[in-house]
């Protein structure tokens, strides 16, 4: 479960977004609101990602993905899964109906075509298939096509018996050799590396915040920014970003103070991070904060799954929970919120 309670702020606010105080909170906005600074400075564009017929999202606890198609891809606990828009916001359609819940989606090239790599952990959704008789989505990893075809799949049974199995998956990444890695950041905190095929290679990690140990290892991504390529872990309790070298090896702590950090996306040398505590923190090669896009001042909305849409400001986020760039410099980012939040975020 994700804790619901305000923590202390470690680092200063560079910049927050300054939304219009004449307008109602929530109300509709039709003028993009700035935020951030410098070379990351972004609009919030107003009414991007309406559904047909006024429909809502439905719980987001996931992911966002941009493909080379240039689509958005919106990972959700609903019914609809995974919804695919154009970069102007018009809805295409939902995809992947066994893939409902997807926590974590990673791109992948692979023989010449995109595919989908997704860590399924469906607890909001599971509750609302119950409510309805259906069977309870599977934890697993799962990739799919562009179109939402399952191409593979690891079970649970691929784990071999290790402590933890999938209780709690969270996170997935592949290896630029296509090892794939699984976090259990809602559970035992351990990382299961697999092959390309789906074999169990390896275990690592445990709980703490000592070295090589977890508390919520929320999201992984491969740093190639060092050499060889790193594993680098949201280790969201403990509040930092961790490196670790492909066999699991302890390297370092890369990011620390940090506010409950959930995911990334790269744009260079940079790393986007979304901040479950209501902000986005743009890190530098260094780990060192170079923008903050989006800061909520408003500490009882951070972390807060029931802000209704009524309630929340444009350019001001809740609780990010995914987030994306596109190849233009364009940032997606996905609220952890009941009803369902996606902003875009267009570079200036």
């Amino acid at each position: 479960m994700i804790a619901r309670f305000p923590c202390l702020l470690l680092i200063p606010t560079l910049m927050m977004a300054h939304p219009d105080h004449g307008a109602v909170p929530g109300a509709e906005v039709n003028a993009a609101v700035t935020t951030g600074n410098g070379e990351w400075t972004y609009e919030a564009v107003p009414g991007w990602g309406v559904l047909p017929d006024g429909k809502q999202i439905g719980p987001t606890h996931g992911s966002v993905l941009v493909g080379p198609d240039r689509n958005i891809y919106l990972s959700t606990d609903s019914e609809m899964s995974i919804i695919v828009w154009e970069p102007d916001g018009r809805f295409v359609k939902t995809i992947a109906p066994e893939c409902q819940g997807f926590h974590a989606m990673q791109l992948r090239e692979e023989g010449g075509r995109t595919v989908i790599y997704g860590a399924q952990n469906n607890g909001n959704g599971n509750s609302v298939r119950q409510t309805k008789g259906l069977p309870p989505t599977p934890f697993r990893v799962c990739k799919i096509d562009l179109d939402g075809k399952i191409l593979m799949e690891i079970p649970n049974a691929a784990t071999g018996g290790v402590t933890g199995g999938w209780n709690g998956l969270t996170a997935v990444t592949v290896a630029p050799d296509g090892a794939v890695f699984a976090a259990m950041g809602y559970g035992s905190q351990l990382i299961h590396k697999f092959d390309a095929t789906g074999r169990l290679l390896k275990t690592f990690g445990r709980k703490g915040n000592g070295d090589g140990q977890f508390n919520t290892c929320h999201g992984l991504t491969i740093d190639t920014r060092f050499g060889a390529p790193r594993l680098l872990v949201a280790d969201r309790e403990n509040r930092r970003l961790c490196h670790l070298d492909l066999e699991g090896n302890w390297i370092g702590v890369h990011a620390s103070n940090l506010r409950r950090p959930c995911s990334f996306s790269w744009r260079g040398g940079n790393l986007a991070v979304a901040e479950l505590e209501a902000r986005v923190v743009i890190l530098d090669k260094t780990g060192t904060p170079v923008a903050f896009l989006g800061d909520n001042p408003d500490r009882t909305q951070w972390a807060n799954f029931g802000v209704p849409p009524e309630q929340q400001h444009l350019g001001i986020f809740t609780a990010p929970h995914g987030i994306a760039f596109a190849e233009n410099g364009d940032l997606y980012v996905q609220d952890w919120n009941q009803t369902g939040r996606v902003t875009k975020l267009r570079k200036k």
